[in-house]
């Protein structure tokens, strides 16, 4: 499977509750934390709902 690596680039001040539970649990505390996953659905999902927020990049 592909990995991706999803760093937080924007504060989460002011955004809805449900985005701020996304990137909680994506592991996204701070900005400019990392964190690395294998591909799927439901985090592509995620992705989605913070793309805002963050910048992924695809890990060789």
């Amino acid at each position: 499977m592909a990995k991706i690596k999803v760093t937080k680039t924007k504060s989460a001040i002011k955004r809805p509750k449900n985005q701020k539970l996304t990137l909680e649990a994506m592991g996204l505390r701070k900005i400019g934390q990392s964190n690395e996953f294998e591909v799927s659905d439901s985090l592509m999902g995620m992705i989605n709902k913070v793309k805002h927020l963050v910048s992924v990049q695809e890990i060789n």
